[in-house]
């Protein structure tokens, strides 16, 4: 899982809480502690897969563009993190049993983990979010 996962949901979650109007980059990242040119990178990506909606000029912004229980977190890894579980293995002596067949075995355990992953990650949605950010 890389940071674009958690810094999507964090500009999702941030944006639902506005619903009715638009908020810059500059907020979102004053929010999530990242500097704006990263903010605005996932932005850019959330927007091309339809989740938000921008507007450029005086009042613009970017707005959700989608009910927040219809967005849920394994839809947000697939979109920033997908095969980020798969094992790095560096160059393997083909000629040793294990060498040789290493990077099969994990890859397919970490598919496998991915997989259970998405599963959990389905059950959560933006909307269950921002409710647990207020149930205390």
């Amino acid at each position: 899982m890389n940071s674009d996962f958690t810094l999507a949901i964090h500009s999702l979650t941030y944006l639902a809480l506005q619903p009715d109007r638009m908020s810059t980059s500059d907020a979102i990242s004053e929010s999530a502690g990242v500097h704006a040119v990263r903010i605005r990178k996932v932005l850019s990506l959330l927007k091309k897969h339809g989740f938000i909606k921008s507007k450029e000029g005086l009042g613009g912004g970017f707005i959700f563009a989608r009910d927040l229980s219809e967005v849920n977190l394994w839809d947000i890894y697939k979109l920033t993190s997908e095969g980020a579980l798969q094992p790095k293995c560096p160059e393997s002596n083909e000629q040793c049993v294990v060498g040789a067949n290493m990077q099969r075995v994990l890859f397919n355990i970490f598919i496998g983990a991915e997989e259970h992953l998405g599963d959990y990650l389905k059950q959560y949605t933006i909307k269950d979010v921002l409710e647990l950010i207020y149930d205390k």
